[in-house]
């Protein structure tokens, strides 16, 4: 069996939660297993490794970016930064609206998180509608910063964020896609 085949059998679908009609895709039991939290993370530790791909620092989308970006980081040996939920952060922070399926939402991050010319790698658990990196690449650039890529365990195609996200020239990266299913 392949890694993404062996990550993609450790992902739960839950039917209909949060609401009808939708099938929730649950990363808890990747990171429930020791062994398969491992070969999870190592997925993305070798991918920055490289050269070309290495960021100065890992930004990670709360709240599930967090568990999987501090990670990333500690592993690369960079520095991490949260990018909170509105009000979270105690200092100064810059901050950045995006748009859900019903109303919106704004997330936050500390003004001397990132700094100009710092390289970043932006992480969350997954990518639907793409608003939530989206807002999180503008927090980024706002500050200075360059979004090296945008990474994530799960793309969910069918809802557009990963090709809108492309289109607006952020490259991105993902293990496990969803469409279709």
């Amino acid at each position: 069996m392949n890694v993404i085949d062996y990550l993609r059998q450790h992902i739960r679908t839950v039917p209909d939660w949060p609401s009808p009609g939708v099938q929730f895709r649950d990363i808890t039991p990747l990171l429930q297993n020791p062994r398969v939290f491992r070969v999870l993370i190592d997925q993305f530790v070798h991918r920055y490794m490289a050269p070309d791909l290495r960021p100065d620092v890992v930004a990670g989308i709360d709240a599930r970016g967090f568990i999987l970006g501090a990670v990333i980081a500690y592993e690369l040996n960079i520095g991490f930064v949260p990018i909170r939920k509105k009000g979270k952060l105690p200092f100064a922070t810059v901050s950045e609206e995006y748009e859900l399926e019903y109303g919106s939402a704004t997330v936050e991050i500390h003004t001397d998180a990132v700094g100009p010319g710092d390289t970043v790698l932006l992480i969350d658990d997954l990518i639907a509608t793409g608003g939530t990196m989206m807002a999180g690449k503008r927090l980024l650039e706002k500050l200075g910063a360059s979004v090296v890529e945008g990474a994530a365990i799960v793309d969910l195609p069918e809802l557009g964020g990963s090709q809108m996200l492309r289109e607006s020239g952020l490259p991105l990266f993902t293990l496990v896609d969803f469409a279709g299913h």
